[in-house]
């Protein structure tokens, strides 16, 4: 599957929205033919031992921070880098910025990094496409607007003074769980990025680069006269200005680092960065902490033949992508997502449970259960280690969303009569019973569930000057917990039930006024809102309450006039965006599977929604979709599941299908 170009997706949506709804009526045996159609193509990209991975695509961060690690290694190959920033090239747009999404506004952080990467790969800053790139930069504040992760990169290689990076101490990890700040009230992939940034940051390495590779032009005033210092907040007594003190502080406190309690909470990060790569794909199988556990494992002094070292490099290797002349990376892989909405697509679009495919699926998600305890177990206790995570291998890190999605997917593989759970074969059911009390487990205080932490929601982290992030936390949301009571409806829930009553007062409170639900881990309130009325419909609560018909008007008046839904990135940023965008298949299934899920399953948004589904069927079985539909961290890093384009659509059909044939409520 090919990576996206963000300056043609424009071109190519214009095409695709020149496919108005019109022609030949959509009949079911239309419809049947594209499920058909729909499950070949799906069922050809099965690997052999039962699994799907698509390619899952992020920006231009991950190209151009391997160029950094590169070149931190002194590992810069000429040819590679070249072919790295080849990838990077495709990605600015007519301004010269670079964005986080395609169609995106320029944003200031990639942009920096991929002028200081383009000029370690050779370029020279009066090519045309550097100028652009540097007055779309001065433009945007230049290199004192960046992230702190982008401030602590530079530092690295000089081109930016460690006094403005903000401090991340390693002492971190000496504080007690009893105590409000510490490493286990952060999210899970904070935890992993910033226990080895902390070593960094304590060690600031230096690694020079000739004089001419340098960006002080990326200054705005020039370097000599650039304000390093934090902005703090207005209203003098906040949260924000304490940590600005406190970092303060911590500056003082660094040129007597080498001190006993340095050097203790250094070996405790040590270990703990050990003991984290056991059964994983790198260290939290996400590619800015593979990165920064490499840098880390330098500055503690490991050789590069160390197995720790060499366990993170390959596992980087395996996120390239060799296309042409250039070379992309992916963040992390995702199979076991990818496995359990295709089988759940497959199965509701009609392929039999007995299908070769899906059995060879069910095994292989079987196999993948989490047996020991990871994280998690820092504030659950009592319970047996079980779910899935989300890739090939990463056991300390199982997540509540991807156990949700596969119990539902093995409840259909092997619960063949739709009937009670406990008639599944008897292998299968001790595993459904441990994924069923982890997540039950993990629900958090408000009744939601999050991702892979529980009750980690203390808002007063956001304010520490290095969570600029925007991914310092594991709430609940929406989106998950909705998915939540899907799964459960499989399984046995009822209305009745303190875990489902306190996921819908939770739902109830987190919708928006004008019906929509907030998408943590897809784009954005259509991701949110098909889910919520999706669990709703599924767990028996009452589609006629007004709750739901504010959900469902909202979702009809946001479609767009060629049939389909669609909804940008930027809705994360500015509300105003909402539901705003060009129709994408992904989002346009969901839009159709909340619609058929709610009493306004026969409205005419539904038909002309499946009618554009349908006629963009393209004729190999496969839809097209250049945008982004997923959320990394939203407001900085967005994802394009490849495979989204085809199990969502194909699911959404078959839902309908199943509806129209059977003309009853979808349950």
């Amino acid at each position: 599957m090919e990576a996206v170009n963000p300056a043609t997706c424009v071109e190519m949506n214009h095409a695709v929205a020149a496919k108005q709804a019109m022609g030949e009526r959509i009949t079911p045996a239309t419809i049947q033919q594209a499920i058909e159609r729909a499950q070949h193509t799906l069922l050809s990209w099965q690997h052999e031992n039962g699994y799907w991975n698509g390619e899952l695509e992020g920006d231009t961060i991950l190209e151009t921070e391997y160029v950094l690690l590169l070149q931190f290694l002194d590992k810069a190959d000429p040819e590679r880098l070249r072919r790295l920033m080849n990838h990077v090239r495709r990605w600015q747009q007519e301004d010269g910025s670079i964005p986080i999404y395609p169609g995106g506004p320029g944003e200031v952080s990639a942009s920096v990094k991929a002028y200081f990467a383009f000029k370690l790969a050779g370029h020279r800053p009066d090519e045309p496409f550097m100028v652009k790139l540097r007055d779309a930069i001065m433009k945007m504040g230049g290199v004192t607007s960046c992230n702190t992760f982008t401030k602590l990169y530079l530092s690295i290689f000089g081109q930016y003074d460690w006094a403005g990076v903000p401090a991340i101490p390693p002492e971190l990890i000496l504080l007690p769980r009893w105590f409000y700040i510490n490493i286990y009230a952060m999210s899970s992939w904070s935890r992993a990025i910033l226990i080895p940034l902390a070593v960094i940051n304590a060690a600031r390495p230096y690694r020079p680069v000739p004089p001419e590779v340098g960006i002080d032009e990326l200054f705005v005033g020039g370097r000599e006269h650039a304000s390093l210092k934090l902005q703090p907040s207005r209203n003098f007594f906040s949260w924000r200005n304490f940590f600005l003190w406190l970092d303060g502080l911590l500056k003082i406190y660094h040129p007597f680092r080498r001190n006993p309690i340095r050097r203790i909470a250094l070996e405790r990060c040590r270990q703990w960065l050990f003991d984290h790569q056991y059964k994983s794909g790198g260290l939290g199988a996400i590619f800015p902490a593979m990165t920064h556990a490499v840098m880390a494992y330098k500055c503690l002094g490991l050789p590069d033949d160390h197995a720790a070292v060499q366990h993170e490099l390959n596992e980087l290797e395996k996120f390239e992508i060799q296309e042409g002349d250039t070379i992309r990376l992916v963040p992390c892989i995702s199979p076991v997502w990818d496995t359990a909405i295709a089988v759940n697509a497959l199965i509701d679009s009609g392929l039999p449970p007995s299908h070769p495919a899906i059995q060879r699926a069910g095994e292989w998600l079987i196999g993948k259960e989490v047996r020991t305890k990871g994280d998690w177990a820092q504030t659950v206790a009592g319970v047996e280690p079980g779910g899935w995570y989300f890739e090939f291998e990463n056991e300390l890190y199982p997540d509540v969303d991807d156990t949700f999605m596969v119990l539902m997917a093995l409840y259909k593989v092997y619960c063949t009569d739709g009937g009670d759970w406990h008639k599944a074969p008897e292998s299968i059911r001790p595993v459904l019973q441990r994924a069923l009390n982890w997540t039950m487990a993990m629900q958090n205080r408000d009744g939601g569930w999050a991702s892979f932490d529980r009750n980690n929601d203390r808002m007063i982290l956001q304010e520490i000057p290095f969570a600029d992030h925007n991914a310092m936390l594991d709430p609940s949301s929406a989106d998950i917990t909705a998915r939540g009571l899907e799964m459960l409806s499989y399984y046995g829930g009822h209305l009745e039930d303190r875990p489902v009553q306190r996921a819908l007062r939770y739902l109830q409170r987190e919708q928006c006024t004008d019906g929509s639900w907030f998408g943590r881990w897809g784009v954005n309130y259509i991701y949110g809102t098909w889910q919520a009325l999706r669990g709703l419909n599924r767990i028996g609560f009452d589609m006629n309450h007004p709750m739901v018909k504010r959900s469902t008007d909202w979702l009809r008046s946001v479609q767009n006039p060629d049939g389909g839904w669609g909804e940008t990135c930027r809705s994360y940023e500015d509300e105003k965006y909402k539901a705003t965008g060009p129709s994408t298949a992904s989002q346009t299934a969901w839009a159709v599977m909340g619609l058929l899920n709610s009493p306004a399953r026969d409205c005419p948004e539904v038909e002309r929604g499946i009618s554009h589904l349908v006629r963009n069927l393209n004729s190999d079985g496969t839809w097209n979709e250049p945008w982004f539909t997923g959320a990394g961290f939203p407001k900085v890093f967005y994802l394009r599941y490849h495979l989204y384009r085809h199990t969502f659509p194909l699911w959404a059909l078959g839902q309908y299908a199943d509806y129209r044939s059977n003309q009853r409520a979808l349950r």
